[in-house]
Parts: structure tokens; C-alpha cells; sequence
């Protein structure tokens, strides 16, 4: 079963996959996680992908493909997996279908001003990578992870202009493929107003249809 998650910046998309991954045995296959690797480690995509990032720009098509295709050919992702941020353009999305069949597409959708709260107010802890929000979810002390008392930071890509800059990207570049998998019939909308276990309720829903 191979399945994507799509939806806007901070719509949950990370959240909803893992959830997915460890209810089907799935891997989860996330752009934003093996762009950070790669820029962590300093490998040649890291190091081209990473002015992408810091301006809150899509990476190259082809640096993209390069590394999903390299992900997915590990023996992890033989039975499946779950495309978590990919594909995010109509070419990514041609050169996936070279790759595999996908068998459904999730799209969350959520209005965008509730998105730019989620992401402007979150946290992480750089020590134990623990995720805050400054409203929705508190650290007991301002500014303090309540796990190993680190000093929360807020990631660049979590900043106003950054978001609003990458929900902009989105619109523009990303939900065209909305209606790219609409017209195959592969894709099925989400509501993400409400909380994760509701969100994810929808999406179990949908799945558990196509295996029938």
C-alpha cells in the first residue's frame, strides 16, 4: 500500500503519517525530515537544499526525486510506505508515477490563518526534540522543556514571514496536484479542523475502504 499525506505548512501532515505508519506497519517516507538529515550530515543534496530551506522555498524537483527514490528502494519500503511532503510540484508528481503506483491521496485541509498560528507558536526542545506551543500546548515554565530543562527555540522555518512565504509556495506550486489526483480518483479530502484523533479517525476510514 503506498499512500500521501497532502496538506499546507503545519497542517499535521508529520503527525497524521506516524500515526498512520505505526497502525499499517508503513514507513513513513518524510521530505522535511530526510531534507534536514541531509543538511545535518552535509551530504551533496544537504548542501545544495539548504538556502532552499532557510527562505522557505521548495527544493529542486530533481534533488527531491534523487532522494525519495533513494529512500524508497531500501527493503523497509518493499510491502509500502507513506510519502509524507512529496510530491509537492506536477513534476515530482510525474516522475513519482514513473517510480510506482500511488493508491490514495489524503489531503488535509485547513484554513491558512489557523496554520500560521500553529506554526508561529511552536517550540522545540534542540536537546530532546520535544515539540511545544506557546497556546495549544505549554511548557509548565516559559521557555523551559519540562523533559530535560533545555531553552526552547523556535526553528526558522517556524517564523511569521517564513510561513506565510511557505503556505504562499503551497498555494501556488502544491494545489494543483490536489486537483491532479482528484481527476484519477486517488484523492480524498480531509477535514484537519479538528483534533489529531479526529483527523486521523477520517483517514483510517478512507484506507480501511480501499483495502476492502
Amino acid at each position: 500500500m503506498k499512500l500521501v499525506i497532502f496538506g499546507p505548512p503545519s497542517a499535521g501532515k508529520g503527525t497524521q503519517a506516524q500515526k498512520l505508519a505505526e497502525k499499517y506497519g508503513l514507513p513513513q517516507v518524510a521530505t522535511g525530515d530526510l531534507l534536514r538529515e541531509h543538511v545535518a550530515k552535509k551530504t551533496p543534496i544537504g548542501l545544495k537544499v539548504k538556502a532552499y530551506l532557510d527562505s522557505g522555498r521548495l527544493g529542486p524537483d530533481d534533488l527531491i526525486v534523487q532522494m525519495i527514490s533513494e529512500r524508497v528502494s531500501k527493503p523497509d519500503c518493499k510491502n509500502g510506505y507513506i510519502l509524507d511532503g512529496f510530491p509537492r510540484t506536477i513534476g515530482q508528481a510525474r516522475e513519482l508515477e514513473k517510480m510506482t503506483d500511488v493508491d490514495l491521496v489524503l489531503n488535509i485541509v485547513v484554513d491558512f490563518e489557523v496554520l500560521v498560528e500553529r506554526a508561529v507558536g511552536r517550540r522545540i526542545c534542540p536537546r530532546c526534540a520535544a515539540v511545544y506551543h506557546v497556546k495549544f500546548n505549554p511548557p509548565k515554565q516559559e521557555g523551559v522543556c519540562d523533559k530535560c530543562g533545555s531553552a526552547l527555540i523556535q526553528r526558522d522555518d517556524d517564523k511569521e514571514t517564513t510561513v506565510r512565504n511557505r503556505l504562499n509556495v503551497y498555494q501556488d506550486q502544491t494545489a494543483p496536484l490536489v486537483e491532479h489526483y482528484r481527476t484519477k480518483g486517488k484523492l480524498v479530502d480531509i477535514d484537519g479542523s479538528g483534533g489529531i484523533d479526529a483527523v486521523q479517525a477520517q483517514m483510517v476510514r478512507a484506507i480501511d475502504r480501499l483495502k476492502k
